[in-house]
């Protein structure tokens, strides 16, 4: 019985985490929208977009445009996806439109440098819109198009499926404002996707070390005891000269790089060190392997 209730308080404390964040990613996406891009006449790709130019138009509200899209998908999506991951977006997307058209009402608008309105729209959708991702949802449209179309055509990723969507998005961007005011919409959606990436994976998880020493021991020790990291040791054969050598692996947080340089020196001047550059490392000491690149908790 007591495991049996701690696993529900556990629910109800994710529940709810995921409608805290829901409900402040939709609250950012909204401003960015109403703040920077719709005033600015940025339209950027997705059925913001075209909602964005549909207001434009005819002073339809940006969030009942929304809402009516996504109508057709959201009963396309239910058949082919499944109804968790759908009800979980199909809340965060009420919760977005409605955002967008109640504060519209009240939040003050820049009309200013459409640069500095494309940067700052992609800042606060990106950071809105990886909030929802984190925990396994969406705001609807292209992504869940994408998701349903990748079910049929599984050799084209979804990210390009997107980039297409948007692709054609902006263009129609370019015909209803301009060409100028098209560029701005794909340095919108640069930022925000970077932004995006950024609150999902973080900002450069860290590097990955190679090391090829005569001194292993002395190295592992130094790296074990100093910054209090794990290391792996490979076993290597020169090409060459035929030599056996060990070779260390050893994953590192960016400002960690040069302490092990320092550590290395000490122990083998003579070493050999590469360097390399981590997207994402997972495990302990970093981030935990949980969710997948959806925001998805993997069961």
């Amino acid at each position: 019985m007591k495991k049996l209730g701690s696993e529900r308080s556990e629910s109800v404390k994710s529940f709810l985490k995921d409608i805290g964040f829901y409900v402040a990613g939709a609250v950012l996406y909204a401003a960015s929208v109403d703040i920077f891009t719709a005033p600015n006449n940025i339209a950027p790709g997705g059925l913001i977009g075209v909602a964005t130019m549909v207001n434009h138009l005819t002073g339809l509200p940006i969030g009942t445009v929304i809402m009516a899209l996504n109508i057709p998908i959201f009963i396309m999506g239910f058949f082919a996806i499944g109804k968790s991951y759908m009800l979980k977006s199909l809340f965060c997307t009420v919760m977005s439109s409605v955002s967008i058209d109640l504060l519209a009402l009240v939040v003050p608008v820049y009309k200013g440098e459409p640069l500095l309105a494309a940067i700052f729209g992609g800042v606060l959708s990106g950071a809105g819109l990886g909030l929802v991702f984190i925990r396994g949802s969406s705001t609807g449209g292209t992504d869940i198009i994408a998701r349903v179309l990748g079910k049929y055509k599984p050799h084209i990723t979804q990210g390009k499926m997107i980039l297409i969507f948007d692709f054609i998005v902006i263009c129609g961007a370019a015909w209803v404002y301009g060409f100028e005011q098209a560029l701005f919409a794909v340095v919108m959606v640069y930022v925000s996707t970077k932004v995006i990436d950024i609150v999902l994976y973080g900002s450069g998880d860290g590097n990955v070390l190679f090391i090829v020493t005569g001194q292993p021991d002395a190295i592992k020790a130094a790296v074990m005891s100093s910054l209090d990291r794990g290391v792996t040791v490979l076993k290597g054969e020169g090409a060459y000269s035929g030599a056996q050598r060990d070779v260390l692996m050893c994953a590192v947080a960016p400002n960690e790089v040069y302490k092990i340089r320092v550590l290395v020196k000490k122990a083998d001047p003579k070493a050999f060190m590469i360097v390399g550059k981590a997207d994402q490392i997972l495990g302990e000491g970093f981030k935990s392997i949980e969710r997948n690149e959806f925001g998805e908790k993997i069961q």
